[in-house]
């Protein structure tokens, strides 16, 4: 089961990758992937997405009211916190911006200090997407290691985990037990029965979430976090923020510039999302986007010899139809996994298996072994692995808080996609003409927030952040859960945009292996040189 998501990953299964997800209740175009919907629901978002795209997302004053002089103001006490060359710190917010008197949000903050030598360029915020993604593991696992040495040298790197997220105040909406059911729900119903049953674990998911952190839920949108950015830069002692966000991360980094263009310094935005699209146009086109990576995958399969979906005269529309079919089989019978604690690869584990191999071509080779074991030994091992390590499942069966900050924040900012099967039902000729594949799947995972126990506060809008300096945005043109087209918009509204793009496979391009991608980040970051708009490279 999915939910609309953008983290950045350091790892699948075995392989190591620099991908980032983004699944189920969010996400070129549906039209790339087979012409223009047709339902009543799709041209009612289509009117939707043209009524945001001319509502703007508006400047905060510059001057900082009064009452949060407190909050900019705060000293952070920085301790050494257990990771050889990072320091950890907590910084205060506000819950509630409209009300800051009122109760105090507590923000983990994480930082590795410029290494020198040269001239120090401040510091450098880095967040992974998600929403849910802890920015102080992609930290300390990736970034403050793994980013080139010349920023390193230069930049004190930094993260802040979002509010509700891994280590600040995370909401916890099941345990183990119950989260390793709600990943077997059936998110293909083939009858009225099973779309009760998903509609019961949608309710129970919200409610666990409702009576984890009732007053936090409320408070956990993207503009808050974004303001929550702004005060850890004032913190930090900086003029302007340097960001670098990826996958949903760029959200995150353009409302920021939104909120203060006047504060924006050079911000890096990889695998771009668009704000001005409704929650289901958003589910639609990301559908189509892993259908794009799907095929690029397929293509690849068939001309190895170890591809279980088919040889060299198998077409990618037919080794669709072959996994559809797996799929198929699983839904009637699932397959052993030798899991300790005793569960079976059904259709909806192998799916988000799948799609997990889709954010990184590096993995495909793991897909593909997973795959044949699965098939031709029934052995689901494989596919697990892909799963649990999309949902953050550890050995000792308990899970990180991705999926539930995932959700209660994307159910926050937009209205939900759905609000009921019968819509659902309604727009499948839509979901499955943009993937045949994973359609129908998408589809149904995208009515979660339908019963989210919090109104949404958000709304689509275009985000134009007139008066920044020069923004740095960056798509793949084969990207699975952020499509090309979602960068190409991003940078459209942006004023100050400037469209880098990387022709390839995969999810977001920064440190994936295009040096030409990379010089041109790190110019940027270190020269303040940006690239010029509509630069291509693979």
């Amino acid at each position: 089961m999915h939910t609309r998501r953008t983290h950045r990953r350091t790892r699948i299964g075995r392989t190591r990758t620099g991908a980032t997800l983004l699944a189920a209740a969010l996400l070129a175009t549906a039209c790339s992937a087979g012409g223009a919907s047709t339902s009543a629901g799709a041209a009612a978002e289509a009117v939707g997405a043209t009524q945001a795209a001319k509502i703007a997302l508006a400047a905060l004053p510059r001057a900082t009211p009064s009452e949060l002089a407190a909050y900019y103001e705060q000293k952070l006490g920085w301790r050494d916190c257990g990771v050889p060359g990072f320091q950890c710190a907590t910084m205060k917010a506000p819950l509630d911006y409209a009300k800051p008197t009122e109760g105090d949000v507590r923000l983990a903050v994480a930082r590795k200090k410029a290494t020198g030598p040269g001239e120090r360029l401040g510091s450098l915020l880095v967040n992974p997407g998600g929403p849910g993604g802890s920015a102080i593991g992609y930290l300390q696992q990736y970034a403050g290691i793994g980013y080139p040495k010349e920023v390193r040298a230069q930049y004190d790197m930094v993260a802040v985990d979002p509010r509700g997220v891994a280590r600040s105040e995370p909401i916890e909406c099941l345990d183990g037990r119950e989260m390793d059911a709600y990943t077997r729900t059936d998110v293909t119903p083939d009858d009225e029965g099973e779309a009760g049953q998903l509609v019961d674990a949608y309710k129970e998911f919200a409610e666990g979430c409702g009576a984890d952190a009732p007053k936090l839920l409320r408070h956990v949108s993207t503009v808050e976090a974004a303001r929550d950015m702004d005060i850890l830069r004032a913190v930090l002692g900086d003029e302007k923020l340097t960001y670098v966000g990826a996958s949903y991360g760029t959200f995150l980094g353009a409302t920021y510039a939104g909120l203060f263009p006047d504060r924006a310094g050079r911000l890096v935005l990889d695998g771009a999302m668009d704000p001005s699209l409704p929650a289901r146009r958003l589910n639609l086109e990301q559908t189509a986007g892993f259908e794009t990576a799907f095929q690029s995958f397929a293509k690849d399969c068939v001309k190895q010899p170890d591809c279980p979906l088919g040889d060299k005269n198998t077409t990618p529309d037919q080794v669709g139809k072959n996994l559809k079919a797996f799929f198929d089989d699983l839904d009637a019978e699932p397959v052993p996994t030798g899991d300790a604690d005793g569960r079976k690869l059904t259709e909806s584990l192998a799916t988000t298996g799948v799609i997990a191999a889709m954010y990184d071509e590096g993995a495909w080779q793991q897909l593909r072994e997973s795959l044949t074991s699965a098939m031709k030994e029934n052995d689901g091992a494989g596919l697990l692995v892909l799963s649990d390590s999309y949902y953050e499942r550890e050995a000792d069966g308990s899970y990180s808080n991705l999926m539930f900050a995932n959700a209660s924040v994307n159910c926050l900012d937009l209205p939900a996609a759905f609000a009921s099967p019968g819509e659902v039902r309604d727009a499948l000729p839509d979901f499955e003409k943009a993937s045949p594949v994973f359609g129908e799947g998408l589809a149904w995972s995208s009515l979660n927030c339908a019963y989210w126990p919090v109104e949404p506060t958000g709304e689509p809008h275009r985000i134009e952040a007139a008066g920044a300096t020069p923004i740095v945005v960056v798509g793949t043109t084969r990207d699975p859960a952020t499509p090309y087209r979602w960068a190409e918009a991003l940078a459209g509204q942006l004023s100050s945009g400037r469209l880098l793009t990387y022709e390839g496979d995969g999810h977001t391009a920064y440190g994936r292996g295009s040096a030409c991608i990379d010089t041109a980040i790190n110019t940027y970051l270190l020269r303040g040189t940006a690239p010029e708009d509509g630069k291509r490279c693979s």
